[in-house]
């Protein structure tokens, strides 16, 4: 199966904050940015592997400031690394005030998502070609958590 690029599937969402998706204090629920965060993923990895995908893993979302009712919000997603079946993905959100033009970073998360046959299956994935030192440098860092979270699935089953 032939590689393909980080940046062949990467991924920018835009979207317009409006009052329906906000709570009682006027800011974005968490739940609907963790929402456009999966669906921007979804997209990068179904690029990557052409199979539709789904969400295994959802590590460490760090909500990292509040978005506002008009804000737009700008969601990237790039993968980070492919094994066999699975891949991960880096998403970052900002917000943006329209009237000034501040972004602010407002969340950052790793999923994982797995790719189907069309039984419904885990399916086989292309590598993902590393092209510069930093794309290197998340794929390893991208081994070193999968490696961590395979140790603490294995250590709940254990028990």
């Amino acid at each position: 199966m032939e590689g393909k690029r980080v940046q062949d599937s990467e991924v920018v969402l835009a979207q317009i904050m409006q009052p329906e998706s906000a709570n009682m204090l006027g800011n974005v629920h968490g739940g609907w940015i963790m929402k456009l965060m999966d669906e921007a993923g979804a997209i990068v990895t179904s690029r990557h592997a052409r199979r539709p995908t789904v969400t295994a893993v959802v590590d460490s979302i760090q909500f990292c400031a509040p978005v506002h009712v008009g804000d737009l919000v700008h969601v990237w997603a790039r993968m980070t690394q492919a094994w066999r079946t699975s891949m991960e993905v880096e998403i970052r959100v900002e917000a943006e005030d329209l009237l000034t033009g501040e972004r602010r970073l407002t969340a950052t998360a790793y999923f994982v998502y797995v790719a189907l046959d069309r039984d419904g299956r885990p399916a086989p994935v292309p590598p993902l070609i590393q092209e510069t030192e930093e794309e290197r440098r998340r794929a390893e860092e991208a081994d070193q958590r999968r490696a961590e979270r395979l140790a603490r699935r294995e250590a709940r089953e254990a028990r």
